[in-house]
């Protein structure tokens, strides 16, 4: 799902659900290239976590609210709040294992109050 200045608040900074904002540009062939990883992700992950695209050139207060330096950068967002930032990968294995490990992160900080419940 594309959004813009417009859509942001209400699609990522008020979701429910944890945002992964994946910020790009037509120029940005990198940009292209991880487009089939990511869609992956979403399905795999699918009712954990929302994937929207936001194209940096079109959405310049975006970009310069949250300092991009390169492109593509993939934000995550939880409560409206950045939890993660991923922006320096070479390719499609390097997201591929920047995403796993990020979710992998995510499910141990959120299990962890369960588990302290469970064995205290």
């Amino acid at each position: 799902m594309s959004i813009g200045d417009v859509t942001f608040k209400a699609a990522v900074l008020e979701s429910d659900l944890p945002v992964l904002v994946h910020f790009w540009a037509p120029w940005c062939g990198l940009c292209r290239m991880i487009l089939p990883v990511l869609q992956g992700f979403q399905t795999e992950w699918e009712g954990q976590v929302r994937l929207v695209d936001v194209n940096a050139d079109d959405n310049l207060r975006l970009a310069n609210a949250y300092r991009l330096s390169t492109l593509p950068t993939l934000l995550l967002f939880d409560q409206g709040e950045v939890c993660q930032r991923i922006e320096s990968f070479r390719g499609k294995d390097d997201l591929r294992l920047a995403l796993d490990a990020m979710m992998r992160h995510r499910e141990l900080t959120y299990d962890l109050p369960r588990l302290v419940r469970i064995y205290p």
